[in-house]
């Protein structure tokens, strides 16, 4: 048996996976050649649905989750493809909200595997072809593409988008997206096409973006210049408005409200003429996993998986307009991150620290949390594990406090499989 076809016996989803772990020589390997190759050897053809490709710092799959409620309460079907995962790969690709099946997926890699031959792909790339193979098969009216790092040269970016998006611009993925926010919105605003709108949820937006937008001739729609969200606090409620459009009185969501504008103006552009009820009920029945995801009442613990300070600052504001007693916080973040500056947001808002290694690539140990948080004077417990500091947090906690886990996907990954007792 040679070495393909002892590949295609593979009989798992887990045996396969193991398998697309090994085949690439580097974990990140951006840039569009490969896949590119594969696709058109694949001959995937999507024209029966509507792409939107959304990419950004943070905000992505609260903003896709949001869209992806809408458009199914509005009677569409639709796809969402979206990484990483956190309990089961299967999350990465949803169809009317289910998660694919194991059966699909394998299929999709048998197919790549026999196509691919000599190309290498990594297994962000294999997965997405996986995705896009699925999709191409079920035909959704819809699918919505979230972009994994930076989207000009990101394996979702070999398919044009009808719609592309762009929830926020800020640092994060330097060595590979650049150290300022124009090299970081350049690469972002690279899935914008000729002739095709644009949705920027982005505050602030980079000169890069701007210039690029009109280089290429895309229509851009710009919060605070196209749309607009209007409020006091996060406790209040609050108002959406674009295009002579005004929505009042909306409640307090799940996810954050940035995020919620900038769907809306992406519905907004495809044409659904939603009425303020239904905005409403969209809002109450959007959330998402490891998205301020609250999973104990007393003591209140929190999951979030940010990981970056654009991310921690919002945090910051969640724990400030939701907290009752003491915040005791759980961190353990990536090797790789701005630990200092995502910690550093929290400061003013956390009574007790609690830092844990990360057992997982490029994991960072509990003494690199904890050397930080020393070194401006701020007094922790570390803990070899997230169970481990959760535990004691759980015996320190009364219940009016709030425990809040945060730093990484791994980290809500690592406590949602221990549970919340």
């Amino acid at each position: 048996m040679n070495q393909l076809n002892s590949h295609l016996q593979l009989a798992s989803l887990d045996e396969w996976l193991f398998y697309l772990e090994s085949i690439h020589p580097t974990e990140i390997d951006m840039g569009l050649s490969r896949i590119t190759e594969v696709v058109q050897r694949l001959n995937i053809s999507l024209t029966p649905s509507k792409i939107i490709t959304v990419a950004g710092t943070n905000g992505k799959g609260t903003t896709c989750a949001f869209i992806e409620n809408a458009l199914q309460d509005e009677g569409h079907s639709v796809a969402v493809y979206s990484s990483p995962h956190i309990e089961k790969f299967n999350e990465r690709l949803r169809i009317n909200k289910v998660l694919i099946d194991d059966e699909s997926l394998i299929a999709a890699f048998k197919r790549i595997e026999q196509t691919r031959k000599e190309i290498s792909l990594t297994y962000y790339e294999y997965t997405t072809l996986a995705a896009l193979l699925i999709a191409e098969k079920v035909k959704p009216e819809f699918l919505i593409l979230e972009v994994g790092l930076g989207g000009r040269l990101d394996a979702t970016n070999v398919i044009d988008a009808d719609i592309a998006v762009i929830t926020s611009i800020d640092i994060d993925h330097q060595a590979l997206l650049g150290n300022t926010r124009e090299a970081i919105g350049y690469e972002k605003v690279g899935i914008a096409r000729v002739n095709t709108p644009i949705i920027i949820g982005d505050l602030n937006v980079p000169q890069s973006v701007k210039n690029y937008c009109d280089d290429i001739g895309c229509i851009a729609k710009i919060r605070n210049q196209d749309f607009h969200l209007l409020s006091e606090n996060l406790t209040s409620h609050w108002q959406w408005q674009a295009e002579g459009v005004l929505i009042a009185n909306l409640p307090a969501p799940f996810i954050p409200r940035d995020n919620i504008a900038t769907a809306l103006m992406v519905l907004n552009e495809l044409g659904i003429n939603f009425k303020p009820k239904q905005v409403v009920h969209w809002i109450n029945t959007t959330k998402l996993e490891g998205r301020t995801e609250i999973v104990k009442s007393e003591p209140l613990v929190v999951l979030d998986v940010g990981h970056n300070p654009h991310a921690a600052r919002y945090l910051n504001k969640f724990v400030k307009a939701n907290q009752k007693g003491k915040v005791h916080a759980i961190a353990a973040m990536l090797d790789d991150k701005d630990i200092q500056g995502t910690l550093s947001e929290m400061y003013d808002c956390v009574d007790f620290w609690y830092v844990s290694s990360l057992s997982v690539h490029r994991g960072a140990k509990q003494q690199k949390l904890n050397q930080i948080l020393k070194d401006d004077n701020i007094k922790c417990n570390s803990f070899d594990n997230v169970d481990d500091a959760y535990r004691i947090a759980l015996a320190n906690a009364d219940n009016n406090d709030m425990i809040l886990i945060f730093g990484s996907f791994f980290t809500v990954a690592k406590i949602k499989k221990s549970g919340f007792k």
